[in-house]
């Protein structure tokens, strides 16, 4: 099949049968769809939507969100994780305020250069808000490629990346078809993520349904869910541990903002000085059962100490600088780790 017949059958097909009904579908405007992008980063599409609405409805344009603090972000970020998304995200849109007058470089080049945007991020907006001849290659692409031309290489290996971007390069429309149909670039670009996620699928490919089905070579191997090929690393998971103070007075908890660098850097946590009960001449701590939180490359093992007070507020000590006493009813306008939120029964947002 033709570079030509192979994007005008994805476009045709998105047409009839792509997703159409997604929030950040109906808009052109590039604060929106970089938004939805950047939470759209190893998130599912249905848990994305609330976060994407409510964001909106708190931070309708980059001036809004640069002018945030940072633990507002958070907060309305929190359940989501990958945390470092939420920090770039306030970062970018403070340069975007800033320096380019609260408007998007309308180039995938430019974007590259704001924090927390990659080449395959900057080419989605470029391609959707500019209509600019500019390859995605997220995880869903990636998977198409590779099955419909056969790709057999390990795709976690870097020369292979390398081919697969100088292949959805080399496959997007032609000036022709674009010129023809000028939302080509954006229905090819939504198609190709489309049949990544209801059609391509990872386990159990619906080739009856792909509109490309005729021409792909995983296909006809009759293996299709073999691709693509990632090499499957064998070593555990390590494991660390974390102790957390969980001091609980009547109505209140005390709060320590985490450094900016390293796990959940700048959220909102339980203290992790446990000998902040002793040092103020606290009740003994009871140790709670020792729980399990998985993150990306390792499993935290997360040992809490609780302290029952039954002092009122202002009898309690006064917390190091980095510390707070917050009201329960106030949590949910923090930026709280997922296990903690669950652990003080505010819920995972």
């Amino acid at each position: 099949m033709s570079r030509e017949r192979l994007a005008t059958r994805i476009v045709s097909w998105q047409r009839q049968h792509g997703r159409h009904h997604l929030p950040w579908q109906q808009t052109t405007d590039p604060y929106r769809v970089w938004l939805s992008e950047i939470m759209l980063q190893q998130t599912q599409v249905a848990t994305v939507i609330d976060y994407y609405n409510r964001f909106l409805t708190r931070f309708p344009t980059a001036h809004d969100l640069a002018q945030a603090d940072i633990d507002e972000v958070f907060a309305l970020w929190s359940g989501l994780g990958y945390y470092a998304r939420a920090r770039h995200l306030h970062a970018c849109a403070r340069i975007v305020a800033n320096e380019h007058g609260g408007c998007f470089p309308d180039n995938a080049q430019q974007l590259q250069t704001l924090p927390g945007i990659g080449p395959s991020t900057a080419a989605a907006i470029a391609a959707f808000c500019y209509g600019e001849r500019a390859a995605i290659l997220d995880g869903n692409v990636k998977r198409v490629l590779c099955r419909h031309f056969g790709i057999e290489q390990d795709i976690s290996r870097a020369d292979t990346l390398r081919s697969l971007a100088q292949l959805a390069q080399q496959e997007l429309p032609s000036t022709k078809l674009i010129a023809a149909a000028p939302d080509a670039m954006a229905r090819y670009t939504q198609g190709l993520m489309d049949l990544g996620a209801t059609v391509c699928l990872a386990r159990q490919p619906r080739c009856n349904a792909c509109p490309v089905a005729r021409s792909c070579v995983a296909k006809r191997s009759g293996q299709p869910q073999r691709l693509p090929v990632k090499a499957k690393r064998e070593r555990a998971k390590p494991r660390r541990s974390l102790e957390l103070l969980w001091l609980n007075a009547p109505g209140y908890v005390l709060l320590q903002k985490r450094p900016a660098q390293g796990v959940w850097g700048g959220l909102w946590c339980l203290p992790t000085d446990t000998t902040l009960a002793a040092r103020w001449r606290l009740p003994p701590a009871q140790r709670m059962a020792d729980f399990a939180h998985e993150l990306t490359h390792f499993t935290m093992v997360i040992c809490v100490w609780r302290v029952e007070l039954s002092e009122a507020l202002q009898e309690l000590p006064v917390p190091d600088d980095d510390c707070r006493w917050v009201a329960y009813a106030e949590l949910p306008d923090y930026g709280l780790p997922k296990p903690v939120r669950l652990l003080l029964g505010c819920g995972e947002a």
